[in-house]
């Protein structure tokens, strides 16, 4: 099943007792396969229009806000990238074009910094 940016993935609709992981589809997605949380799979049949804010969510290793990023680690693949909403104390993984992935494909963000290659000094340094 495929996903499409702005997809919405809530744990909750099929999983009460679990720890209600919210996800939202940032891009890519074609290859979409499941989440596994606390367990559970969570899969199309989990799709709500909304995320709603309900108490009981638990909050993981994963702290909200954070993006997962497909093309961090597989370039090959269809550019899955997922922003955690709320809840994930029991996320596992997410199986997406035959791919696993877990915490550690967490998109690096650093914020005040370039993009490129740090520059390279020219002449002596010193002070003026």
């Amino acid at each position: 099943m495929a996903l499409k940016k702005g997809d919405i993935l809530d744990e909750f609709k099929r999983h009460s007792q679990s720890c209600g992981l919210v996800v939202k589809v940032m891009g890519g997605g074609e290859g979409f396969e499941k989440i596994v949380c606390c367990g559970h799979d969570l899969t199309e049949e989990d799709l709500v229009p909304d995320a709603e804010i309900i108490r009981g969510r638990e909050k993981g290793s994963l702290p909200p806000a954070v993006v997962l990023d497909e093309k961090k680690l597989y370039q090959d693949s269809c550019g899955l990238r997922v922003m955690i909403i709320d809840g994930g104390a029991g996320f596992t993984e997410i199986r997406c074009c035959g791919h696993v992935l877990t915490a550690s494909s967490i998109r690096d963000l650093q914020y005040g910094k370039m993009r490129g290659p740090e520059p390279e000094s020219i002449g002596s340094e010193g002070t003026a």
